[in-house]
């Protein structure tokens, strides 16, 4: 009977060992790129502002096997990230579906428009090499984000290196082109008050689609009067013209920023089309 005790309490321990959540600075170097802000980090309300250290914060997979992850990319307009309702309420989900939970907590970019892609990219870096002992498969790693991030993430899933591109994508309401359907304050943001032509290009995501970018599903809501659908649109049509295994989902009513809130109309439905494209891959 002791022994029976001693195994059950020795499960519950080794269950909430797994399940616990913990962060991980991304760059050690202190000569990594200086993104200028000096102000201390600040958190309220779910957001987070004045970020100049990256870092990823891990849900592990409740079921403790080996399998999925995603890399969570929180919206914010490049000026602060929603790490609740679009970062840690989705990875505590996430991991409770057996799919490991990841939050990107990146560097804002403060005028210097390539500091948050390089987090992003630091990210899946340090996740596939982390991959056995976190109990992840190293070839199922998706981003997802939202708005801005959902930029970011887009950015990412167009711009990788040869290790670092994600195996699949999911971008809610993002922020994709830095042209004439962009979120102004995004861009005037991570790109400065007058960037080049070159530069807009370069961060217009749906021109830079090729047969190589990962599947991708993208959710929108038709009355988002913020991030104009049409950045969806585009990108999804990019896609398509390469090929490239997608989904993409309008949703009558929403407007912007609903992530994970209960009062979002089609929140069930949502929850059920993320885990089904994950699952596919």
């Amino acid at each position: 009977m002791q022994h029976t005790v001693l195994s059950i309490l020795f499960t519950i321990f080794t269950l909430n060992t797994v399940a616990q959540t913990h962060e991980v600075l991304l760059w050690t170097n202190e000569a990594v790129q200086n993104n200028g802000i000096a102000e201390p980090e600040e958190t309220k309300d779910g957001l987070i502002s004045n970020i100049s250290k990256a870092s990823i914060k891990i849900w592990p997979a409740e079921n403790g096997k080996a399998d999925k992850a995603v890399l969570i990319c929180p919206g914010g307009s490049y000026v602060v990230e929603a790490a609740e309702h679009e970062g840690s309420l989705f990875a505590d989900w996430l991991a409770k579906n057996g799919i490991t939970g990841i939050v990107l907590k990146y560097r804002l970019p403060n005028g210097h428009s390539e500091i948050p892609l390089a987090d992003a990219k630091q990210a899946i870096k340090t996740i596939r090499a982390k991959a056995k002992e976190w109990n992840i498969n190293s070839e199922k790693i998706g981003v997802m984000g939202f708005s801005a991030g959902g930029h970011l993430a887009s950015t990412l899933l167009t711009h990788y290196d040869e290790d670092s591109r994600p195996d699949f994508g999911l971008l809610v309401y993002p922020v994709i082109s830095m042209g004439e359907f962009t979120h102004d304050d995004s861009r005037k943001n991570l790109l400065g008050e007058k960037p080049t032509n070159k530069t807009i290009r370069f961060y217009s995501n749906e021109l830079q689609v090729t047969t190589d970018t990962p599947p991708t599903m993208l959710l929108f809501s038709d009355d988002d009067t913020c991030v104009d659908p049409h950045n969806g649109i585009m990108f999804y049509d990019a896609l398509k013209q390469n090929k490239v295994q997608s989904a993409i989902y309008i949703f009558p009513t929403g407007g912007h920023g609903w992530g994970f809130a209960g009062w979002f109309e089609y929140h069930e439905q949502m929850k059920t089309l993320m885990l089904d494209w994950i699952r596919k891959f």
